[in-house]
């Protein structure tokens, strides 16, 4: 299975390259699933019907959320009707929307999407290594769906590599975002899971995580709170290309990918 997992898509700029770059990339790979993580897309905090609908005309097909989930409440319209969207699965058992998707491609392979917050220096959540435990109990890779991927977001590194190894050999990519840095540890575990730390994230870089110096330099130099806004110059996608063995769900590629302004790009587009 070829899947394209982009990061965080941040405000208009991370849309837009979004929306330049899917179609394309879809056409050169021949995807068979396109996912994205789309908590930042609402001018950077949270995610609307309206922009959902956009990502999907772009080319995306499941998009994962985070700790900003419900910051739009016009989310809660289409968060329970909608099973292309993945909310973090340790939150508690009654939140709306569905911790995990599987999505069908065109020719009948299954790919399951389940989601998981970080629990070092975010929002008290329930552990993400015992939600997984649970899942596991019930879901095989390669009897189940065709492959896995699990999005953990997550802001310590520590606890991204760990879910990676608690995951090995069980699923067949484990993506780190929230943090929106790409680092340069992509890579296939001892048992077959392709990792990241984090894939970074979809927006302008000349900025801080997303957002503009003036906002969000005032938190650090003066301590003085303002309303953080997200940056709109021009963007960059950030994204890993997996392919994936259908019979055993195992990763057999996993690579960088990076278009548009600011980081140094690795397709010629």
């Amino acid at each position: 299975m070829r899947i394209l997992f982009i990061g965080d898509i941040v405000g208009k700029s991370g849309r837009d390259v979004v929306a330049r770059y899917v179609p394309l990339l879809r056409k050169k790979y021949n995807l068979d699933v396109v996912i994205a993580n789309a908590e930042n897309a609402a001018h950077g905090f949270g995610l609307t019907p309206k922009l959902l609908a956009q990502l999907k005309q772009a080319g995306i097909d499941v998009v994962t959320m985070g700790n900003h989930t419900f910051d739009k409440k016009d989310i809660l319209e289409v968060i329970d009707s909608d099973k292309t969207i993945v909310r973090p699965s340790n939150y508690p058992e009654h939140t709306p929307g569905h911790s995990l998707v599987t999505y069908t491609t065109k020719d009948n392979k299954k790919i399951a999407i389940i989601q998981f917050i970080g629990t070092i220096f975010m929002r008290n959540t329930l552990s993400p290594f015992e939600a997984l435990k649970t899942f596991f109990a019930t879901h095989t890779l390669g009897k189940d769906y065709h492959a896995l991927v699990v999005d953990i977001h997550a802001e310590a590194t520590s606890e991204k590599n760990g879910i990676a190894y608690f995951c090995d050999g069980k699923a067949s990519l484990v993506a780190g975002t929230h943090t929106h840095i790409p680092t340069a540890d992509a890579r296939i575990l001892p048992n077959g899971v392709g990792f990241i730390t984090d894939v970074g994230m979809c927006g302008d870089y000349d900025s801080i995580i997303g957002m503009t110096t003036a906002t969000a330099m005032p938190r650090f130099t003066d301590q003085a709170y303002q309303q953080l806004k997200p940056a709109e110059g021009e963007g960059t996608l950030c994204a890993v290309y997996v392919e994936t063995d259908d019979s055993t769900g195992h990763c057999t590629l996993i690579r960088p990918v990076r278009l548009g302004a600011h980081l140094q790009n690795t397709e010629d587009m």
